[in-house]
């Protein structure tokens, strides 16, 4: 289970981090993903950095909840887009 977020970046303002749950019994490092992602789409596509998580915030009816996903991210700044 995947959900994908921008978060801010110095460099470019925003870039792309994989918020990954992994089912049971799989297993997968950052590097292997991020090389997918990269064989999968264009480089640019990929994320920059993948997060492991035990659960992703959803709503009652099963949807992801994004803006709480991305909240941590951007606490302190004044615009979500540096």
């Amino acid at each position: 289970e995947v959900a994908v977020i921008g978060v801010p970046s110095e460099k470019w303002g925003e870039t792309i981090k994989a918020l990954v749950v992994l089912g049971e019994g799989q297993s997968a490092t950052e590097q292997e993903l991020i090389a997918w992602c990269k064989e999968k789409a264009a480089h640019y596509k990929a994320p920059t950095t993948i997060e492991f998580r035990d659960t992703l915030a959803r709503t009652a009816t099963g949807k992801l909840q994004k803006f709480k996903l991305r909240a941590p991210y951007w606490e302190g700044r004044d615009r979500q887009v540096n």
